[in-house]
């Protein structure tokens, strides 16, 4: 067994690994960050006047 290339191998896999867990941080950033987006977007567009009586004439 080569020792050195257990262990340059051992290294590529955690090089990997954390490159893998840096993506999807940075993808849990960008979806919380679109999310605040959409909730500040829906908290805009909602008009509290409309709806808020009913004229009914028979």
């Amino acid at each position: 067994m080569d020792i050195a290339a257990l262990s340059m191998a051992l290294s590529q896999m955690n090089v990997r690994q954390e490159a893998s867990v840096l993506v999807t941080k940075k993808a849990m950033d960008q979806a919380e960050i679109n999310s605040a987006s959409v909730v500040k977007m829906l908290e805009q567009t909602v008009q509290p006047h409309i709806g808020g009586t009913l004229d009914l004439k028979g």
